[in-house]
C-alpha cells in the first residue's frame, strides 16, 4: 500500500452513496479542466486541419507540414504570454512535431498522420488492459484532479468499478476509431485519410469523455486525501504544541 492510498480514520464513502447535483457539476468541471476544455479541443484540431487543408489545395507535404507545426508553436506563445495553463498546449505540439517529422522524412502526407494514430492504438490498448487487470489507467489520470490520488483503489470501491468502466469504453472506443483509420491509411489516399481523422477526431472523445462523466457522477464522492494529509498535520503539529507545554516549569 503506497502513501496515495493509505487509511486514515474517515470512511470511504460506500456504494450506496448517492451522488448529489453538485457532486455531478464538479465532476463535469473536472473533467472539462482535465481534457483541455473548448479551448483545448481547438488547439489539439487546428494544426492537423491546416495540414489536410492546405495538401488537400496543392499536395504540398513540405509546406503543409511546416504550417502546421508553426500554428502549433504559435498556440503555445499565445498561451505564454497570456499565461495560460500550458500543459495541453505542450502536449499537441509535441505529437504535431513528431508528425511534421515523419512527414518531412517520409516526403508522405500519410507520415504526418502516422505517429498520432500508432499513439492512439497504444492508448486504446493500455486503456483496455488496465481496466480488465483492475488498475484503471483513467483513475490514475483522473485521481490528482479529484484530489483523491490513488484512494480508490483500495478505499472506495465504487469510484474503482467506475474508473474501471471508463478506461474501459475508452479502450474500446479507441480501438474502434483505429480500427477504421488503418484501412484507411493502407489503401486509401492520403487526402481522404486526413478529412475522415478530421471528422473523427471530435466524436468519440466527446463519447468518451461523455461515458466518463456518466459512470464518475453516480459513482461514491472522491475521497479528497489532500485534505486528510493536512488534517493529520494540523493535529501532529498541536500535539506537539499541547506536549511542549506540559513540559514547560510551573505547569
Amino acid at each position: 500500500m503506497t502513501s496515495f492510498d493509505k487509511p486514515t480514520t474517515p470512511e470511504p464513502a460506500g456504494p450506496s452513496s448517492t451522488p448529489s447535483e453538485d457532486q455531478k457539476a464538479v465532476t463535469q468541471a473536472a473533467l472539462f479542466d482535465a481534457f483541455g476544455g473548448i479551448r483545448g479541443t481547438v488547439e489539439t484540431m487546428l494544426p492537423g486541419l491546416l495540414f489536410v487543408m492546405i495538401y488537400t489545395i496543392n499536395k504540398d507535404v513540405k509546406l503543409s507540414a511546416i504550417a502546421a507545426g508553426a500554428v502549433a508553436v504559435l498556440l503555445v506563445i499565445v498561451r505564454l504570454l497570456r499565461k495560460d495553463t500550458v500543459k495541453h498546449a505542450f502536449s499537441g505540439v509535441f505529437g504535431v512535431g513528431v508528425g511534421v517529422a515523419f512527414a518531412l522524412f517520409t516526403g508522405s502526407a500519410k507520415g504526418f498522420y502516422l505517429p498520432g494514430m500508432i499513439y492512439g492504438v497504444g492508448l486504446g490498448v493500455a486503456f483496455t488492459i488496465s481496466a480488465l487487470v483492475g488498475f484503471p489507467l483513467l483513475g490514475v489520470m483522473l485521481g490528482p484532479v479529484f484530489k483523491e490520488n490513488l484512494s480508490w483503489r483500495t478505499r472506495n470501491p465504487g469510484r474503482k468499478k467506475a474508473y474501471t468502466k471508463a478506461s474501459l469504453a475508452w479502450g474500446l472506443i479507441f480501438l474502434a476509431k483505429y480500427a477504421i483509420l488503418f484501412p484507411l491509411y493502407w489503401w486509401g489516399d492520403a487526402t481522404q485519410l486526413g478529412w475522415v481523422l478530421i471528422a473523427l477526431k471530435l466524436p468519440p472523445m466527446v463519447l468518451a469523455v461523455y461515458f466518463t462523466w456518466l459512470f464518475l457522477a453516480k459513482a461514491p464522492p472522491p475521497i479528497n486525501v489532500i485534505e486528510e494529509w493536512e488534517a493529520e498535520e494540523r493535529a501532529e503539529k498541536a500535539a506537539k504544541a499541547a506536549r511542549a507545554a506540559a513540559k514547560e516549569p510551573g505547569l
